[in-house]
């Protein structure tokens, strides 16, 4: 059997691909409740010779990069300014309290203007959700009015702060 994931998120970067893998890798071993290591796994570069189009700009950059974060891997490449992210995928990080919360938020936190309801995007324009796991649990309540009340007071948020949906949901 093979233990390789099935589906493994691509991510198009500019030219920012090592710094981006760097910065994840480490981000994600220094959380405070780590649960599995992070870590690059290989990384290939354009070379003098490869018949790619356009290798000889491209040569010295990343032509892939395999990583892992928190057990997920991903593959990553420099591919030039073609492509670009945007909203409409994002990373949902499921945080075990308001520590690790503020850790990821804090540190990925780079477009204060793109942030709403937990999302927010990154120096390298990826787009993540920094969620607290109780978060699902209150708005998923079957007391419809106390859910509502947590989902109410999450719509005003930009980070999400447990405290604040709770004392929502208990006082609804």
């Amino acid at each position: 059997m093979n233990d390789s994931p099935r589906i493994v998120p691509s991510l198009w970067f500019d030219v920012s691909t090592e710094e981006a893998v760097d910065f994840y890798v480490a981000l994600f071993n220094g959380a405070p409740h780590k649960r599995s290591d992070s870590r690059l796994i290989s990384l290939q570069r354009y070379e003098k010779g490869m018949e790619v189009p356009g290798a000889e700009q491209m040569e010295g950059k990343v032509l892939t990069a395999i990583f892992e974060l928190d057990g997920q891997r991903f593959m990553a490449l420099d591919g030039g300014p073609i492509f670009t992210f945007n909203e409409a995928v994002s990373f949902y990080v499921e945080c075990e309290d308001q520590v690790e919360v503020d850790y990821f938020w804090d540190r990925l936190s780079a477009v204060p203007e793109a942030e709403q309801c937990g999302w927010l995007k990154d120096k390298f324009g990826l787009s993540w959700q920094i969620v607290p796991r109780q978060m699902g649990e209150l708005l998923s309540s079957p007391d419809r009015k106390r859910a509502l009340a947590a989902t109410n007071a999450m719509l005003k948020m930009k980070k999400i702060v447990i405290a604040d949906l709770q004392k929502a949901f208990d006082e609804a």
